[in-house]
């Protein structure tokens, strides 16, 4: 879905909302999404961790977060 943002952080940000308040919709895959300039589209920019982690879960927190992996976010 195109949207515009004033730099990288604030992308993430706002697409990274959006994935997760469409989470209940079983077609939305939030890990996997990502952000990209509209100049450069090829070059894609991850918004969450999503490493495995046992149990078959996935990492929730946002891509290159301080400390560990979480299957919940933390609030």
């Amino acid at each position: 879905m195109p949207f515009t943002a004033a730099d990288l952080p604030a992308a993430q940000h706002l697409a990274g909302t959006l994935a997760r308040s469409l989470s209940f919709l079983s077609e939305v895959d939030a890990g996997e999404t990502t952000v990209s300039a509209e100049d450069s589209q090829g070059v894609r920019h991850r918004v969450f961790c999503d490493l495995p982690l046992d149990g078959g879960r996935r990492c929730v927190r946002r891509v290159e977060h301080d400390g560990d992996c979480a299957s919940r976010r933390r609030r």
